[in-house]
């Protein structure tokens, strides 16, 4: 089926052009200002913007084994609801994906049931280098450097440094110093005050980790890319990037702070935790300085019971991603930046960084992953109109301006104005690690 998208602001690589697109099966077959290409079908799209599918690259959607928190078929809804066409999901399911026969199984799951574009990573523990040597069909390798369970903790240098010296994919982490946490946790005591969580993980574990592994990377020569940066000490350890090493942000660290522990209390218990609202500036700036190159959402969701039990029974995490593309347009509208810093941030960039081929961008060849947003659409997140399986947003009754409407994945209609409208499942993203990442393409 060929498809024309005409009279839409198309966000191209170049910058904003009414052009039109034409999809012709799974891929962008032609862009063109004056098309008299014939199609089965028109969309006009006058008065809306076209931008490349969100590509969502750390998100916990809980299968197997904690579904009752989210399924892979509720959280590709949302995702199609918010724009994002392609997502990469972390190994801390149950049981953890450690080897590739488990990576696979998690693969099989997705190709069953996600109506969006999917990715596994593979997780490190201190025992598993041989698998994470020759494991494929992934965007990289996790290690959790502090805050995590089971046999995912990676925080003995010997075995960090086994793992960066002698595997070759991609690595990412979560960057919290164990040591300095418990020494906090210690030292603080009992407490049943949610603010405590930032005094817990505090600045320094979030910098002493990121430091740490930026030197193993850099010492190493090995592509790394820092999850959910949360302090501005951070970010000016990014500066220094050494064409190896990447960063992104996450919707509650550039729009929650400390400041909102009272009025939204567990809800917003993350790891990394909240800090302050002049670290909320510091991620902005970098964001605009290039020093961090990635939005992702780090959506882990919780019942909502769960996460309204007193601190520190409550578990840390957040859902965002049906609202995260919504958040950032309305930043837009805001002057706060540009709907091509937009794209860039969270279509280009993260294809880049983790080299899945033929997405992110919009341009001839590639896939048809895209996004009709209305600038000017008003809407306010609700937690009853959620698709995630946890029915909650910490967003809830915010109004937003500038949303997605309409969602194509591989060329097929998934969303379209409040509704799914899938009648095809998603596909496996392809890796091409050669590429080398983001800095190896940067005048791609």
């Amino acid at each position: 089926m060929r498809t024309k998208i005409k009279n839409a602001q198309v966000v191209l690589p170049d910058g904003i052009v009414q052009v039109d697109v034409i999809v012709d099966g799974a891929k962008i077959a032609d862009i063109d200002a004056a098309s008299q290409i014939a199609a089965d079908e028109t969309i006009d799209a006058a008065g809306l913007h076209l931008i490349p599918g969100v590509i969502d690259d750390q998100v916990h959607f809980r299968e197997p084994g904690l579904t009752h928190k989210e399924d892979l078929a509720h959280a590709s809804r949302a995702c199609a609801k918010g724009g994002v066409t392609t997502f990469l999901e972390m190994p801390n399911t149950v049981p953890n994906a450690i080897t590739q026969e488990l990576l696979e199984d998690k693969l099989r799951l997705a190709a069953a049931s996600s109506i969006v574009n999917y990715g596994f990573y593979i997780g490190a523990t201190p025992e598993n280098t041989g698998e994470l040597k020759h494991a494929s069909r992934t965007p990289g390798i996790k290690i959790f450097i502090g805050s995590s369970t089971g046999d995912l903790l990676v925080d003995e240098q010997e075995a960090l440094e086994r793992i960066f010296a002698e595997t070759t994919l991609p690595l990412t982490a979560h960057c919290e110093d164990e040591s300095t946490v418990r020494a906090n946790r210690e030292r603080i005591g009992a407490t049943s005050d949610v603010a405590d969580h930032s005094r817990i993980r505090d600045h320094q574990a979030a910098l002493i980790a990121t430091r740490r592994a930026m030197d193993l990377a850099v010492r190493h020569k090995h592509r790394f890319h820092v999850l959910h940066v949360s302090t501005a000490g951070e970010c000016d350890l990014l500066a220094d990037h050494h064409n190896l090493v990447t960063g992104e942000a996450c919707p509650h660290h550039i729009f929650f702070s400390i400041d909102d522990y009272p009025r939204l209390g567990t809800l917003i218990q993350m790891n990394p935790s909240l800090k302050t609202k002049a670290d909320n500036a510091a991620i902005w700036r970098a964001l605009s300085d290039g020093r961090l190159q990635v939005i992702a959402t780090d959506h882990a969701p919780h019942t909502l019971e769960e996460k309204q039990q007193p601190y520190p029974q409550s578990p840390s995490g957040l859902p965002v991603v049906e609202n995260s593309l919504a958040l950032l347009l309305n930043e837009v509208n805001r002057g706060r930046c540009t709907i091509e810093q937009v794209v860039h941030w969270m279509c280009d960039a993260p294809a880049r960084v983790w080299d899945i081929v033929d997405k992110g961008r919009i341009a001839v060849g590639y896939d048809a992953d895209l996004v009709l947003v209305d600038m000017n659409k008003r809407d306010t997140v609700l937690n009853e109109n959620q698709l995630t399986k946890c029915g909650w947003s910490p967003w809830h009754g915010v109004q937003l301006t500038g949303w997605p409407v309409r969602t194509w994945v591989m060329g097929n209609e998934v969303y379209r104005e409040g509704q799914v409208v899938a009648t095809q499942l998603g596909g496996e993203a392809v890796y091409d690690h050669a590429r080398g990442g983001y800095w190896a393409t940067a005048n791609a």
